[in-house]
């Protein structure tokens, strides 16, 4: 199968794609490359690994990269609030107004099957413990409320006879790759253990669902490997441990060593939600692996083999620090 990941490059792409590769999958990656061109090393070489720097806003050459493809995977986003907040029309301009040309991609191109990466936070803050794909959803933020309008879109954008389509709302993704991002919850209390030997918890009763980089990279081919009639048109959610932050970091503790020390602070965040996902077990078998222990020893490993260089200052674990470094334009670089 020919697979094109946008944003393939980015932190979930660095674990999916050579997962994709050595199940025999050729992949075709379509990013910015904004955190550099180490993403992949050790495959620049690889036979069935095309990467193509470009931007998904460019509609000539999201269509003319997307040609041949025999699925199409739409991670690339301004992936979290602060990033989204920073320029908001430069996040709509790549969240949202961006999604079009891939609807077009699929009608011109023929694309078969498409998975849209939208997110938990679609659902906003919720009361009940177990938050289902049917549950209503109210986002809270500019980034959440575009992840929904283009599941909306997505819905009616007349592909059923076109293509297999289906919406994944991702939990809070942890663990180690080779793009790490430390601006999430375990990632960035693992990683001022380790650096600090102190864990600031803001808050700490919020919970937050979870799920392994590992994981997360199998639902991907769970999904592209799925009977047409089992995901067609369908929502779902994937997640494991929902966790209080508080319960995280006693997790962190754990694992780093009982020297560190928890700081509990003051927070204005509200949000806490537990994303139930039962629906991807029954319906396609697929069950998570990998707790965030497993997520904490991943990157106390690589932190302790020099693989994580100046991980609270070096931009390039940040989003929003990255973005602001490189000055990223709303006007659209032609490929």
């Amino acid at each position: 199968m020919n697979v094109v990941i946008t944003g393939g490059a980015g932190y979930v792409g660095s674990v999916l794609v050579p997962h994709l590769l050595t199940r025999g999958y050729s992949v075709k990656v379509l990013d910015l490359f904004m955190y550099g061109n180490e993403v992949f090393r050790g495959l620049e070489t690889h036979s069935r690994l095309v990467k193509v720097k470009m931007d998904i806003r460019d509609k000539a050459a999201v269509l003319r990269e997307t040609k041949g493809a025999d699925a199409l995977l739409h991670l690339a986003c301004i992936s979290n609030d602060p990033s989204f907040d920073l320029d908001p029309a430069l996040g709509k301009s790549i969240n949202y107004d961006a999604f079009f040309n891939l609807l077009e991609a699929i009608r011109q191109n023929g694309i078969k099957r498409f998975v849209y990466a939208s997110s938990s936070s679609v659902y906003g803050i919720k009361e009940k413990s177990d938050v289902l794909e049917e549950d209503s959803c109210e986002p809270l933020t500019d980034y959440s409320k575009y992840k929904m309008m283009c599941e909306d879109e997505l819905r009616r954008a007349g592909l059923d006879d076109l293509c297999t389509w289906v919406i994944l709302r991702p939990a809070t993704v942890c663990g180690y790759g080779s793009r790490l991002r430390l601006d999430l919850t375990v990632n960035i209390l693992t990683i001022h253990a380790l650096v600090n030997r102190r864990i600031r918890v803001f808050g700490g009763s919020q919970r937050r669902p979870n799920l392994h980089i590992q994981d997360m990279a199998e639902v991907y081919q769970v999904l592209l490997e799925a009977p047409a009639e089992k995901i067609h048109r369908q929502v779902f959610n994937a997640g494991y441990q929902n966790l209080a932050v508080s319960a995280i970091a006693d997790i962190v503790k754990q694992e780093v060593g009982q020297d560190c020390e928890i700081v509990v602070e003051p927070s204005d965040d509200p949000r806490s939600y537990h994303v139930n996902s039962d629906k991807i077990a029954r319906v396609l078998g697929f069950k998570a692996r990998h707790t965030i222990q497993d997520a904490v020893r991943g990157i106390a490993e690589a932190y302790q083999a020099g693989k994580i260089q100046n991980p609270l200052h070096n931009p390039l674990y940040f989003n929003i620090k990255r973005m602001k470094d490189i000055k990223l334009e709303q006007t659209v670089s032609h490929a």
